[in-house]
């Protein structure tokens, strides 16, 4: 294993760390209400879009891609009256885009059941406070920028990170003027097939070593045309919070297509120091020229005596087909559980919804309620569902379809985004010198699919 690696691997093994810069954790208390007539799962919403049109549409190159308005959206909940599903109420939402020019709206309908338990919004229990850093100006040590991760804020752009490698082996410490010490590395790794490895390391504890931050910085190459960006980091603080981050992005082309791909992705962790509270997440996306666009995302989180998870996920086949799905579910230590899911596939128009809303009570009785959606492409729309409780629906209704036939943020926007990953200067390779290329097994017209069957396990 190569030692740029290796040193990539330590910084990870050795836990959390990072500075304390006069920075507090403070953990507020999750209030869970289990209301019986409430029906609303607080996770955090997606964020979801209208269809695009033509005239959306922008050329990049030999590229052509739909731009939809990025704007964040709010949900809006009103409660309508029957809508001919055997005499339900249905929650509709309306998500409306804050105001904006060019914003769209988008309605979608959730079947809920009044008998659903709530779901208490996640809390950001890691709140940030003044942020003071050790490293002054007036000496040479690293300026640290570090502070813990922040929920739900996704993938990170890469000048969002602003790495900047140095050019030169160097390795110095030095002391502050409060008694604080700092550290900086930097280094370059060579390796076969042309692989090359530039990385930055810096660090640093306070006089007293109660709280401590580290922070890494790295670029790849190699002659088959692969780099990679990267950046990982961690601290702690004097009362005990630490926390735990690493983004990275790549560019790569597949051996078997020619077609040049990046992915990107981050992993943020967080876990106080006072209370059994914690939070995890991993989110990835995976974009081709061709428009094949992945994303996805899974989610965990405790604060003392309940947990919840969530996991979603986004395919387009960059042809027009998509599929969608999310998976919500939480507990508390008493055994009472609850969640809600859904996936949606379209084509050209044509395709289906369906989801469950469900609740286990602590001595094992569950209820729940399934829906299901068809959509036919000619503004008819079937329904129907049914509960453990007796309802049960099923009608054709004239209804629009809505639904994203296209990523907000696809192949352009994430090749416009990476100027720093694209720039990046492999090895010079010598005449008549060639990359070894690993074509490994082709993909399989059912892993291209990669959509499960059926909804992913709650439990």
């Amino acid at each position: 294993m190569r030692q740029c690696d290796l040193a990539l691997m330590a910084a990870s093994s050795r836990g959390f760390s990072t500075t304390h810069f006069d920075f507090k954790l403070r953990v507020r208390r999750l209030s869970v209400a289990l209301q019986p007539n409430t029906n609303v799962l607080g996770f955090g919403s997606r964020k979801r879009r209208k269809v695009c049109s033509g005239a959306d549409r922008v050329r990049l190159g030999s590229f052509q891609l739909r731009c939809c308005c990025s704007d964040s959206v709010t949900p809006i909940r009103r409660t309508s009256g029957p809508g001919g599903n055997g005499g339900d109420k249905n929650d509709e939402w309306r998500f409306d885009a804050k105001k904006k020019p060019h914003s769209h709206t988008l309605r979608v309908r959730i079947q809920a059941s009044p008998a659903a338990m709530p779901f208490a919004s996640p809390p950001s229990f890691l709140k940030q406070e003044k942020f003071f850093p050790r490293c002054t100006p007036r000496n040479s040590g690293p300026q640290s920028r570090d502070t813990p991760p922040k929920r739900d804020t996704g993938i990170a752009n890469e000048k969002d990170w602003g790495i900047s490698l140095l050019n030169e082996n160097i390795n110095e410490t030095g002391t502050n003027e409060d008694g604080s010490t700092w550290y900086r590395e930097s280094g370059e790794e060579l390796g076969e097939n042309g692989y090359r490895c530039r990385w930055t390391k810096m660090g640093g504890q306070s006089h007293d070593t109660s709280s401590e931050w580290k922070e890494t910085w790295w670029e790849k190459s190699d002659w088959t045309g692969y780099k990679e960006l990267g950046v990982e980091k961690s601290g702690r603080n004097s009362e005990g919070d630490s926390w735990w981050e690493t983004w990275q992005e790549n560019l790569q082309q597949d051996e078997w297509s020619n077609i040049a791909r990046i992915e990107r992705s981050a992993q943020k962790q967080a876990k106080s120091g006072t209370e059994n509270a914690g939070w995890y997440e991993k989110w990835w996306e995976k974009y081709d020229a061709k428009g094949w666009t992945e994303k996805g995302a899974h989610k965990y989180g405790r604060l003392n005596e309940q947990s919840w998870w969530e996991k979603w996920g986004e395919h387009y086949d960059g042809r027009g087909s998509v599929l969608k799905w999310t998976d919500k579910w939480a507990e508390t230590e008493l055994g009472t559980k609850w969640g809600d899911k859904w996936e949606e596939r379209f084509f050209k128009g044509i395709g289906s919804r369906h989801g469950e809303t469900w609740h286990v009570s602590p001595s094992g009785e569950r209820w729940s309620r399934t829906w299901g959606e068809e959509h036919f492409g000619n503004g008819k729309v079937h329904k129907y569902g049914n509960s453990t409780t007796g309802e049960s629906w099923d009608i054709v209704v004239d209804e629009e379809t809505y639904y994203e036939a296209e990523p907000h943020y696809g192949w352009a926007d994430v090749v416009g985004d990476s100027s720093q990953l694209l720039s990046i200067e492999p090895r010079e390779r010598p005449p008549g010198v060639f990359p070894s290329l690993d074509f490994g097994t082709p993909p399989s017209a059912e892993a291209e699919q990669d959509s499960p069957d059926d909804l992913p396990p709650s439990q």
